[in-house]
């Protein structure tokens, strides 16, 4: 039950930008776990092996602030790694210098701050977390390293892990200006400068999925022109979006009526990008109900 679920723990030093690195993960699809007792991990990923797939990449921010049950961390790794669970530990940490100076501008206590002051209370729990350290996968030091750089970096490190898949997903959709745009697209691409199978009195009753009429679309030397610069426009594009972590991108193509040009060329970027390694995800919003 546990095959393809993926765990990855965030923990290390206070204020070394943990919140951060799970609001990263969020952003790439992790379903995100803040500050869970240790001891609670196998029960919670029981569960998510029950989710029937729908819950398959979780991240969990572990660290001191779980006094007492932090020392349960061990204990949960082990249990995880039995279970055949993937285990990513991501151990993140900043200088003394670093940590005293964004403590003082949030003006928030160390966890294990007392009558030593702060610079005590980061120490501690530097030693408290060492042998943590010795066994995280990637350890990041972030004193150097704002927000975004920190996203780029462990999106950077998560898709190494993951050979052969490119990302962002790229989902493309087919509508008709007749029926308004689509209103999650990211980007959006006007057709109707194609030549029109709507003027065909055979091809009109057709779609653009249907040989015939993708021909005459994708024959036409104006069409091929455009599809050479979009596919080179979204080479250069995606490659960008993913650094950004990005985890998909919605782009919509439209035509008239969203029944012929904005099918074909959709089909058409599909396969192309496919070919590239993308994974793509076609939808065809009023195929049933455009007439150009």
């Amino acid at each position: 039950m546990s095959q393809g679920i993926e765990f990855v723990i965030i923990t290390g030093l206070s204020g070394a930008g943990k919140t951060e690195a799970a609001r990263a993960l969020e952003d790439m699809g992790f379903f995100c776990v803040d500050n869970l007792p240790p001891s609670f991990i196998p029960t919670f990923a029981e569960l998510c092996a029950q989710s029937g797939g729908k819950v398959n990449r979780i991240a969990m921010v572990i660290d001191v602030r779980g006094g007492d049950f932090f020392g349960a961390l061990f204990e949960a790794l082990e249990w995880l790694k039995s279970r055949q669970f993937r285990v990513t530990i991501l151990f993140l940490e900043a200088t003394e210098e670093v940590l005293i100076r964004r403590f003082k501008e949030t003006r928030r206590r160390h966890p294990l701050e007392g009558e030593g002051g702060l610079l005590a209370g980061i120490r501690a729990e530097r030693e408290r977390l060492e042998g943590l350290r010795t066994q995280a996968t990637v350890v990041l030091d972030t004193s150097r390293l704002n927000p975004h750089q920190l996203k780029e970096k462990i999106y950077e490190f998560l898709r190494g892990k993951e050979e052969g898949v490119k990302g962002p997903e790229v989902r493309l959709i087919s509508f008709g200006y007749k029926f308004g745009l689509p209103l999650d697209a990211d980007l959006v691409f006007d057709l109707r400068f194609l030549p029109n199978p709507h003027y065909v009195e055979e091809l009109r009753p057709k779609d653009g999925r249907e040989e015939e009429v993708s021909r005459y679309i994708l024959e036409a030397p104006v069409t091929q022109e455009f599809l050479q610069a979009l596919h080179r426009f979204l080479l250069f594009l995606l490659p960008l979006l993913a650094a950004e972590g990005r985890r998909s991108v919605t782009i919509g193509l439209g035509c008239t009526g969203g029944r012929h040009r904005s099918v074909s060329i959709v089909e058409e970027v599909a396969a192309r990008l496919k070919a590239e390694g993308y994974p793509v995800g076609v939808e065809h919003r009023d195929i049933a109900q455009g007439k150009e």
